[in-house]
């Protein structure tokens, strides 16, 4: 199959219980290569290519799509933590 293929990859990584170290990574991907990145622990977008950095430079600009991907770590990757957690600790 030939053509361009753009995907966003999102994930949550932790290591402790409490999910104090929570981090929420949001990957926009352009043919197997990440362009952009948001990291929570960092709090704003990196771009890795020319495109990737003009983009970054806009999104870090409107404050409401930083705000949004702030929360993530909460509304998300927190969320969705607990409900696992919940889930293996009742099989147990």
């Amino acid at each position: 199959a030939n053509g361009y293929y753009i995907s966003r990859w999102t994930k949550c990584i932790h290591s402790s219980h409490d999910f104090s170290d929570m981090v929420y990574i949001d990957n926009y991907v352009f043919n197997k290569d990440v362009f952009i990145q948001f990291n929570s622990t960092v709090g704003e977008y990196a771009g890795y290519t020319e495109l990737g950095v003009h983009n970054a430079r806009l999104f870090n600009n409107n404050p409401g799509q930083l705000q949004g991907e702030r929360a993530q770590v909460d509304g998300y990757c927190k969320h969705n933590a607990e409900i696992r957690q919940t889930a293996i600790a009742d099989k147990t």
